[in-house]
């Protein structure tokens, strides 16, 4: 069984997934991120493939994917850095990131080093979900490599059970029609489309993501989904003090008791 299926068998109602982007803060820096995350506690890793225009993020991801960029950061280098992970981390790894650089290295060869790795999903925004169903979805089953796919308040209830139907992971619950980042607090227009989602009794797990940087906002998220998701205020935390671990350490503390 893929491990995210088996993450959404387990009883905790609080996971957290944590977004971060590869060869960010420096370039050696992708595994260390993983294995001390892995140790903390967190139920799930989005390692983001870093972009030049990365569209549907916010400033502090556009900074991480610049900063990886010129750390030297590509994605045969990540599969290189990748290639041992399951030795030592057993939790639900998935890579983020814009269609481009897949089809840049093929998307044939790409589901095959995810699978040969233990990559578990991929979460590509800007893969058309038509075109998927039409071109790829034999692809990705046949390597057992789970696309999550996004919905937003705007996605119609019909396509939502589209979405459902195809879905094999989780949903990715797109928190608001905005670029990611940190914000505040919930409206209550988030909380009706929340509640909206919930009242459907869709077969998948949800996971809500894009600004949740509080135990506060992760607490209420998780209160209407199967977990939430971090990223933006995970990588302002590996910009903070202390040794990469400390900060890490630190991060995860605020929401895993």
């Amino acid at each position: 069984m893929n491990r995210i299926n088996q993450l959404f068998h387990s009883k905790n109602k609080y996971r957290l997934s944590v977004y971060f982007t590869a060869g960010f803060p420096e370039i050696n820096a992708t595994v260390p991120i993983i294995k001390t995350l892995a140790k903390c506690g967190v139920s799930m890793i989005e390692i983001g493939i870093p972009f030049s225009d990365s569209l549907a993020d916010g400033p502090v991801i556009q900074k991480s994917n610049d900063k990886a960029l010129k750390n030297g950061m590509s994605l045969k280098l990540l599969f290189q850095q990748l290639s041992d992970i399951r030795k030592e981390v057993d939790i639900p790894l998935l890579m983020m990131g814009s269609i481009n650089p897949v089809m840049q290295y093929g998307i044939e060869q790409f589901c095959m080093r995810c699978r040969d790795i233990g990559i578990d999903g991929v979460i590509l925004p800007d893969l058309p979900f038509d075109f998927y169903l039409q071109e790829y979805q034999k692809l990705f089953d046949q390597n057992n490599l789970h696309v999550i796919f996004l919905i937003s308040p705007q996605t119609s209830n019909e396509r939502v059970r589209q979405i459902d139907e195809a879905s094999r992971g989780f949903i990715y619950m797109v928190s608001a029609s905005s670029t990611t980042g940190i914000k505040e607090g919930f409206s209550a227009t988030q909380i009706d489309y929340f509640r909206r989602i919930q009242s459907m009794n869709l077969k998948s797990p949800r996971m809500i993501g894009f600004g949740i940087s509080s135990r506060e906002t992760f607490m209420q998220a998780c209160e209407y989904s199967n977990g939430a998701i971090i990223g933006s205020a995970f990588i302002k935390a590996l910009e903070g003090n202390g040794s990469l671990s400390e900060r890490i350490t630190g991060f995860c503390r605020t929401f895993i008791s």
